[in-house]
């Protein structure tokens, strides 16, 4: 009896193990050639001298308004103006506050429009580290072939990107067939109300765009284990968010007589609940669709797993999970960020509390990520409130002719691309574009490595020279082919 069993388990793991290597087999990549592109001869030098001459505008964006300084916000605009007269020559504008659109009319008008949209403000120098940059924040440096400041990834090289990219086509007389505009924000870092007045002004003149392109992702190397090809994520959804502030209570006292467990102890118990607990996560989707196509790339160990979800799901959520960077592509995140109790150190609080920040996965709503927080925590010492928020983006289709242009123009400048439909994981002013989108992609055409992500909002932003030219090749291909279909 006990051998036939161990017979009968035996031929059933070589049926598993023989179904496993199969499907690992076919999980591959189809070899194709790459698309060729006409050379681009954009004057490179010009181009990297203009993007270090905008980062030298601190055109810094904060929360009160009264802190911006829109005197730099006015001389960057007339800056602009005065290095692209071909660019501003070409299109009608229309100034709403300090952000800025431009429309390239174009010959059909029964075609719906395209947009391409940026954003020429920064955030702060944190302060303390202004010491630790490698180069000054505001001098736009050029050295070791790098262009430095802040805004150089973020998203100066977006804007001035955009304006090589249409100057060079406009002197080389290319009429665009579809209509093309072109939407600077100034305020995109402290919640894009430039973007949201000029979605205002589209929705006015009743323009339904076919599809937008915003700043987003990166051309990225070496952030997918074993995959040695440039990975473009263009994302096709953007995270929401919510605020939630748990409020733990207790009675209050003085701290030379505590009781077993304060406000305080309540609330780092619940915290600690949440973590254990976190919301669900899984490649389904979205997220499986981008892995699925990356994973075809990866050494034969990763594409095992890869290919065999139904067989290891559980051991594939638990590696993506501890990677935060992907756990926050598969889930809604938890992060705690605001902590209060007590006003004076020998004072037991009668509150104890904690503002936690979810960015919300596409599967997910503010409704039930607080249903989920009330189920882990909530008791009668425990209260939790929303405090607001806004639900993910709508996701939009990565079979569509706008994903599949900027898919293409990636392999005419970079040669093979592994181009994935991805998620956005903070936000972006795509979130009001898309209220006039059919389609609204999040991505940046220039290349980073992952050293370079320290740099966005953090120290010695800066952007590598080749990719910053590659990514005006880029924007010359979308543009134009774009406009053309």
């Amino acid at each position: 009896m006990l051998k036939k069993l161990f017979l009968s388990s035996l031929v059933i793991l070589f049926i598993l193990l023989s179904i496993a290597l199969y499907r690992t087999a076919i999980h591959t990549v189809s070899v194709k050639g790459t698309i060729a592109g006409e050379v681009i001869a954009i004057d490179e030098l010009r181009a990297i001298q203009n993007l270090s001459a905008s980062i030298r505008f601190k055109t810094i964006s904060y929360q009160d308004k009264e802190k911006f300084p829109f005197e730099e916000f006015n001389n960057f605009i007339k800056w602009a103006a005065a290095t692209y007269p071909e660019f501003h020559q070409a299109m009608e504008i229309v100034q709403l506050e300090h952000s800025l659109l431009f429309k390239w009319q174009g010959s059909d008008s029964t075609l719906a429009p395209i947009l391409f949209e940026g954003h020429h403000d920064v955030v702060p120098i944190i302060p303390g580290t202004e010491n630790l940059w490698q180069e000054n924040p505001f001098a736009g440096a050029i050295s070791n072939n790098r262009i430095w400041g802040r805004g150089a990834l973020d998203d100066k090289s977006g804007v001035v990107g955009l304006m090589e990219a249409a100057t060079y086509l406009i002197k080389k007389n290319f009429k665009p067939k579809r209509t093309v505009y072109f939407s600077f924000g100034h305020d995109e870092e402290v919640g894009g109300s430039g973007a949201a007045l000029i979605t205002a002004k589209l929705k006015e003149e009743g323009v339904q765009l076919h599809w937008s392109l915003g700043e987003g992702s990166f051309v990225n190397k070496g952030f997918f284990p074993g995959v040695d090809k440039f990975v473009a994520p263009i994302n096709v959804a953007e995270k929401g968010s919510a605020n939630l502030m748990i409020v733990a209570k207790a009675k209050g006292g003085h701290s030379s007589t505590p009781p077993q467990r304060t406000a305080v102890t309540i609330l780092a118990e619940a915290l600690v609940k949440l973590e254990k607990e976190p919301l669900p996560g899984s490649l389904e989707g979205l997220s499986a669709a981008m892995f699925n196509e990356v994973s075809k790339h990866m050494p034969f160990g990763y594409r095992f797993l890869f290919a065999n979800r139904w067989l290891f799901g559980g051991v594939l959520d638990s590696q993506l999970s501890s990677t935060p960077i992907i756990n926050a592509m598969i889930r809604t995140t938890t992060a705690p960020t605001m902590l209060n109790g007590s006003v004076k150190s020998n004072v037991l609080p009668i509150e104890a509390t904690a503002l936690i920040n979810f960015r919300l996965h596409p599967r997910d709503t503010t409704e039930s990520v607080t249903d989920h927080v009330r189920r882990v925590v909530g008791s009668n010492d425990v209260e939790v409130r929303f405090l607001g928020g806004r639900e993910a983006s709508e996701i939009s289709s990565w079979d569509s002719p706008g994903f599949k242009i900027i898919s293409s123009s990636l392999e005419k400048v970079y040669g093979q691309v592994v181009s994935v439909p991805g998620l956005m994981i903070a936000a972006s002013d795509t979130r009001h574009y898309s209220q006039v989108a059919d389609n609204s992609f999040r991505f940046n055409p220039f290349s980073i490595v992952p050293e370079d992500m320290t740099g966005i909002h953090g120290t010695n932003e800066s952007i590598d020279i080749d990719s910053f030219i590659a990514g005006i090749k880029t924007y010359v291909e979308i543009i134009r082919e774009g406009s053309s279909n």
